[in-house]
């Protein structure tokens, strides 16, 4: 699997591009904004892009969505959890809260649930609902690659948001300790904003969890 990060959006969002180096099809996961960037890199990879994937509903991943999907095609847009509908039902407000320009609500082509799997070209992604900074929040898991892409659930040395309408701090705590953490010290994250990590790194040493506890 190839992976670029493509930084979007005034808020630096790391939207990536997944590229099944076996059949060269691929996924856009949250794609927040700047269109033509991310297309310039799906031009420059080769790959046959087949699907978005959306971790949650904030206007920085998801907003130009549906843009991108027509733009290639009318392709599928997968996730995020339905709980996060009403933040994708008020894009609009969003944006012109944050000076996004004028991005529009929409509606998935299909909501993900735990458990559920999604499939880039010869690579499976396992779905974990992770709810907290939003209550829709989902991350995507490959165990073959023992890489996750977390949104903005965990970053680096910090944590995601929980002041949001519908945020919930031990809500986000539990993700990460009970969901995130048990799949393994050397998954490497990409998360949402900055620079990529591991749970066994964050689990010692992020200040907002509990300093050298050992999650099993």
């Amino acid at each position: 699997m190839q992976v670029f990060i493509i930084p979007v959006t005034p808020f630096q969002q790391n939207c990536t591009l997944l590229v099944c180096d076996q059949t060269q099809q691929a996924a856009v996961v949250d794609p927040g904004g700047d269109v033509e960037q991310i297309l310039a890199t799906i031009k420059e990879s080769g790959a046959t892009v087949a699907q978005i994937l959306l971790t949650h509903g904030h206007l920085d991943h998801a907003a130009a969505a549906p843009e991108l999907a027509a733009a290639l095609g009318d392709i599928p847009i997968i996730g995020p959890h339905q709980d996060d509908q009403f933040w994708l039902d008020g894009l609009t407000e969003q944006s012109a809260r944050f000076g996004f320009g004028h991005a529009k609500a929409f509606l998935p082509t299909q909501w993900l649930n735990d458990g559920d799997t999604v499939q880039v070209g010869a690579y499976t992604l396992n779905v974990i609902h992770c709810p907290g900074h939003t209550p829709g929040h989902v991350v995507f898991h490959s165990p073959e690659l023992h890489l996750a892409w977390v949104g903005d659930v965990i970053f680096q040395n910090s944590i995601g948001r929980t002041d949001f309408p519908r945020g919930n701090h031990a809500d986000l705590i539990s993700s990460i300790q009970n969901k995130l953490f048990p799949l393994g010290d050397d998954i490497q994250f990409i998360p949402g904003h900055g620079p990529t990590s591991t749970f066994g790194q964050e689990k010692m040493h992020n200040p907002h969890l509990k300093i050298g506890k050992k999650y099993s």
